[in-house]
C-alpha cells in the first residue's frame, strides 16, 4: 500500500481512537483502514496500537511515530501548498533565452514592462545565437527569429513579424547610385548575413507580384546583424536588415530604404516553452504580455489567450519602409525591481 496514505490513516486513527471512525472521516472501508495500519507495522516492525474490544491506545513506539510522522505530514502539505501557489500566482526566477540582436532592441521594452507589472518574478535573460534545447537548459520560454523548433516536449506559437529592409546611407548614395531593382544589387557590395546564417539567395516580390531572385555579393562576412548595421551606417554598402534593429535609423535619416516597390519575405518570430501541462503562472503572464506588447495598434487583446483554440494573435514589428521600432520603448517605468534583471549574453557581439 502506499506509505504516505498508511501514515495518513494512523494518525486519523489515533486522533480518533476508533478504525470505525477513521473509516468514516476518510471514506474507506474499515478493512482498508485496519490493513493500512496492519502494513505500518509491518514495514517497521513493531506495534504502533494495543486494541482491545473496546478501545485502542498508542504504544511508546506508536506516540513517538505519531509526533514524527505528523511533522512529516504537516511540511508534506506546506509544500504542496507552495508549488501550487507558485503555478497560479507569478512568481520566482522567469528564464528567457532570446537572439542577441533582436533581444537588444525589441525584448529589453518588454521584460522591463513585465517586471514591473510583476514584481515577485525575476527575469533572469540569456541572448545567444544558436539552438537552446529549452528543457535540457532549464528555459521557461524563449524567443525564435526565423528558426522553427520541431520538437514534442516544446509548443510554439507565432508572436509577431517582422521584414528584411533594403538600405544604404544617403552618403553612400550619392557616391555610388540608388538601386532602382533588386538586379542592380548585384553591383554594389551587400552587408547581410552569411549562406550559412540565412544570406542566401534574396526572392523578391516586384509591384505585379512576381517573383526576382537574385544573389547578392556580401561587402564583408560578420554573423552578428549589429555589426552589420554598424558597417551600414559606416556607408561601406548595402544594408539587408531586419526592421526591428534599423527602426531608428530609418526614422532619423541616417539610414534610407531603397527598392521601395519590391518586398522580401517576412521573419517569423515565434514564442517557445516546454508543454501547456501544468504551466507555471510566470510563464503564462510573461507569454500573455509579450503578444500584448506586440499586439498591432487598435485591435483588442484576447483574453486567455494561451487557453484559446484557434490562430494566436499576429502583429507586424514593422512594414517594409515605415518602421515603428520606437514605440517599443512606450510605458517603461524605471523601477528598482527592472534592475534586478539579470542578462547574461553567450554569443560574439
Amino acid at each position: 500500500m502506499n506509505q504516505l496514505q498508511s501514515m495518513r490513516v494512523f494518525v486519523k486513527v489515533a486522533d480518533l481512537g476508533s478504525f470505525v471512525g477513521a473509516a468514516g472521516a476518510l471514506d474507506l472501508s474499515t478493512a482498508v483502514v485496519t490493513r493500512h495500519v496492519a502494513d505500518l507495522e509491518a514495514r517497521l516492525g513493531t506495534r504502533l496500537l494495543n486494541r482491545t474490544t473496546r478501545r485502542l491506545s498508542l504504544t511508546e513506539s506508536g506516540r513517538t511515530y505519531l509526533e514524527r510522522v505528523r511533522h512529516i505530514l504537516d511540511d508534506l502539505e506546506g509544500v504542496e501548498q507552495m508549488v501550487v501557489a507558485r503555478n497560479h500566482e507569478p512568481v520566482g526566477t522567469l528564464r528567457i533565452v532570446a537572439p542577441v540582436v533582436f533581444g537588444l532592441h525589441s525584448l529589453a521594452p518588454v521584460v522591463q514592462s513585465y517586471a514591473a507589472r510583476y514584481p515577485d518574478v525575476v527575469p533572469d535573460v540569456t541572448l545567444a545565437d544558436r539552438h537552446a534545447d529549452l528543457v535540457e537548459e532549464g528555459f521557461d520560454v524563449g524567443i525564435l527569429v526565423a528558426r522553427h523548433m520541431r520538437s514534442a516536449s516544446i509548443v510554439t506559437r507565432r508572436l509577431t513579424t517582422a521584414c528584411m529592409t533594403v538600405c544604404a546611407t544617403p552618403a553612400y548614395l550619392a557616391q555610388h547610385g540608388t538601386p532602382a531593382r533588386p538586379e542592380d544589387l548585384l553591383r554594389h557590395p551587400c552587408l547581410s548575413r552569411p549562406p550559412e546564417q540565412g544570406g542566401e539567395e534574396r526572392v523578391f516580390t516586384g509591384p505585379g507580384g512576381g517573383e526576382v531572385r537574385v544573389r547578392p555579393v556580401n561587402a564583408i562576412a560578420a554573423n552578428n546583424t549589429e555589426m552589420l548595421r554598424q558597417f551600414a551606417l559606416l556607408g561601406m554598402g548595402v544594408g539587408i536588415l531586419p526592421s526591428y534593429l534599423i527602426g531608428r535609423d530609418l526614422a532619423s535619416g541616417r539610414l534610407v530604404p531603397l527598392l521601395g516597390d519590391y518586398r522580401l519575405p517576412p521573419i517569423e518570430i515565434t514564442i517557445a516553452y516546454p508543454s501547456r501541462l501544468h504551466l507555471p503562472a510566470k510563464v503564462r503572464t510573461f507569454i500573455d504580455h509579450l503578444v500584448e506588447h506586440f499586439q498591432p495598434a487598435g485591435e483588442p487583446v484576447r483574453a486567455s489567450r494561451l487557453g484559446a483554440p484557434g490562430r494566436p494573435a499576429v502583429a507586424s514589428l514593422a512594414d517594409a519602409d515605415s518602421v515603428a521600432v520606437p514605440e517599443l520603448t512606450r510605458r517603461l517605468p524605471d523601477t528598482a525591481h527592472a534592475r534586478r534583471t539579470r542578462v547574461a549574453e553567450s554569443s560574439p557581439v
